[in-house]
């Protein structure tokens, strides 16, 4: 009996230090589509930076002439994608940790190509800060706590 009550507190234990990985997770995630939401609705409302205060001439020696496209790119892969991948993360679909890993990628090249295309910029840090969210975010979703928690096991209801 006594041996019984260790085992199920230590399987609750468990569990709750899975779902702490995944909220957490979950939460970096929220903040990168929202973030991704806000900079891209931006740069397509306004494609010359002006509200971010980005200049125009920052682009030079890339293949765009205004924000518009790096703002669409940043609109739906990181913005709305994320979002996408949250409401996966909250009905526990398996789909989730794919495209969870795909955003961190995402991240990390779209960061990659930033500094490729105009330079690293230590004022303001968002280039550092952004690369070091995709890098958290990776190791985050390669985190077998975070595996398990996903697993068809962990599930509380079936895929529709």
């Amino acid at each position: 009996m006594i041996k019984s009550q260790r085992n199920m507190a230590t399987m609750k234990k468990q569990t709750l230090s899975k779902s702490y990985s995944l909220y957490f997770l979950m939460g970096l995630i929220l903040f990168q589509g929202i973030s991704g939401l806000y900079g891209g609705i931006t740069l397509v409302i306004d494609p010359t930076g002006d509200l971010l205060q980005m200049p125009i001439p920052i682009l030079d020696g890339t293949p765009f002439h205004s924000f518009l496209i790096p703002g669409l790119i940043l609109l739906t892969i990181l913005g709305i994608f994320p979002l996408i991948v949250l409401y996966g993360f909250w009905k526990r679909r398996l789909w989730s940790w794919t495209a969870a890993l795909a955003v961190s990628v995402a991240l990390i090249i779209w960061i990659g190509v930033q500094i490729w295309m105009v330079g690293y910029h230590l004022e303001p840090p968002l280039q550092f800060i952004y690369g070091l969210l995709g890098l958290i975010l990776l190791g985050l979703v390669m985190s077998p706590s975070v595996r398990r928690a996903l697993e068809p096991s962990c599930n509380q209801e079936p895929e529709e």
